[in-house]
């Protein structure tokens, strides 16, 4: 993915969602055409490019409720990214370091989610 010279260590959190929904993209592009595939991309592509464009929102959001609700969306698209690449794994649909980097990047992404969530539902500042 763009941006990785040095891992995903110090990447502003809106580069590194708005890079793994262009790889996803870059990487459905290349899974073979059928019914079932067809379901997994546009599922998959869904829940990818959501993830960044919640994440936008939440920086941009109208109070603490809603912040904290764009971020729910941002940890639940991620494990559906992560749900969708893990099936395309388990079937064979496709493998390789391109699955393994966005399964890893799905994985982290929804951990880092998950962790903002946790400490802003629990704040009263936030």
């Amino acid at each position: 993915m763009k941006g990785q010279k040095n891992g995903t260590k110090g990447r502003d959190l809106k580069e590194r969602t708005f890079d793994f929904a262009v790889a996803v993209i870059r990487f459905l592009k290349k899974i073979r055409l059928s019914k079932e595939n067809d379901i997994i991309r546009y599922q998959l592509a869904k829940a990818a490019t959501s993830i960044g464009a919640n994440y936008e929102e939440a920086e941009g959001a109208f109070s603490k409720d809603d912040f904290k609700y764009k971020i729910s969306i941002c940890f639940r698209e991620s494990k559906e990214s992560n749900y969708w690449l893990r099936i395309i794994e388990a079937v064979e649909i496709t493998e390789g370091k391109e699955l393994e980097r966005l399964l890893q990047e799905s994985f982290e992404l929804k951990s880092i989610f998950a962790s903002i969530s946790k400490k802003v539902h629990f704040r009263k500042d936030v």
